[in-house]
């Protein structure tokens, strides 16, 4: 259970704070997940979902390239919430179930070389604070160098989220994968 009260509607936020609700709900669809508890800072959850409608929807990295970064960051931080949308959106995008059970293993053998450089990408940064200088250029290269800042920030917006949702002990949301540490 989770240690706050989940934010799920605008009557639980003052009056002030109504437009960032409409705007989260605008963008997502619903208040849940990491934004029912950020909603307990306001102004924190309307710079989150700005920043996560970049991140999400509006830049020019690849949708896989966000979901396996998005993935391996959950899996780093043990984050179920995160985890659980994560591969729903995972297996819309094509990821092969080799790659998400690679991910959820803490590896990558078997994983298509495309994938790996990303996953690798992430892990290291989550893992060492830093990218050795082989995988950055590939990546750089691969991507381009505004891509690959998208792609560190995504893995960023991701860490982020987990941190939170592994704060405040938010559980999956019902019929999502369960991720077990």
């Amino acid at each position: 259970m989770a240690r706050l009260t989940p934010i799920t509607s605008k009557d639980q936020v003052p009056a002030k704070d109504y437009a960032i609700v409409d705007a989260i709900v605008g963008s997502r669809g619903a208040l849940q997940g990491p934004f029912s508890m950020f909603l307990h800072s306001p102004e924190l959850a309307g710079r989150v979902a700005h920043l996560g409608a970049l991140v999400r929807f509006e830049g020019s990295l690849d949708m896989r390239g966000r979901v396996l970064a998005a993935m391996t960051a959950a899996r780093e931080f043990d984050a179920v919430y995160v985890w659980g949308a994560q591969t729903g959106s995972a297996r819309r995008q094509g990821v092969p179930e080799e790659t998400i059970t690679a991910i959820r293993e803490k590896h990558t053998r078997g994983v298509p070389p495309e994938d790996t450089q990303i996953i690798d990408f992430t892990m290291q940064l989550i893992r060492k604070h830093r990218v050795d200088e082989a995988t950055f250029k590939a990546v750089q290269a691969r991507f381009g160098t505004d891509q690959l800042l998208q792609l560190t920030g995504a893995i960023g917006y991701y860490v982020m989220l987990a941190m939170t949702v592994n704060a405040c002990e938010l559980e999956a949301a019902p019929g999502a994968e369960v991720l077990q540490p």
